[in-house]
């Protein structure tokens, strides 16, 4: 999905830097850094497995969520980068979303999962603290 974007973003002459799995450390903190020092530099496209941990991202107010996980701290950790102490704009975050598609279910699955933690956390009444996908939530999201 992120090589898709890009293609839209180099043909609208669109400044930006990636962060992905694929990148080195020093590659990572590089384009991290260009990305919250460079007023050019508008957009980070960012994988939510290399961008859910430990950055910094005070310089973006909006998140748009393309590619939805599972597991809703995923998302939420990845989120949360441009939430960090600093953060002098309000973020809006969006998901971009397809109808009727395995995306629907991954939603549900997700409000499943907040609901289980909630529960644990003694926010919600009775339930368990499950944050395994388990065979039932797979048949679920395949529908088999």
């Amino acid at each position: 999905m992120l090589n898709l974007v890009e293609i839209s973003l180099n043909q609208f002459c669109i400044p930006f830097r990636r962060l992905d799995g694929t990148m080195s450390l020093a590659a990572r903190d590089r384009a991290v850094k260009d990305f919250n020092t460079d007023p050019e530099v508008t957009v980070m496209l960012m994988s939510l497995k290399a961008g859910n941990l430990g950055l910094n991202m005070v310089a973006a107010c909006h998140v748009i969520l393309l590619d939805l996980w599972w597991n809703p701290t995923t998302e939420d950790q990845a989120v949360d980068r441009a939430h960090r102490i600093g953060q002098t704009r309000p973020v809006t975050v969006t998901r971009i979303t397809i109808k009727d598609t395995v995306e629907d279910r991954i939603l549900s699955l997700q409000d499943e999962k907040r609901k289980m933690v909630a529960s644990a956390f003694g926010e919600d009444q009775g339930g368990s603290s499950a944050t395994r996908l388990t065979v039932e939530d797979l048949r679920y999201l395949f529908m088999i």
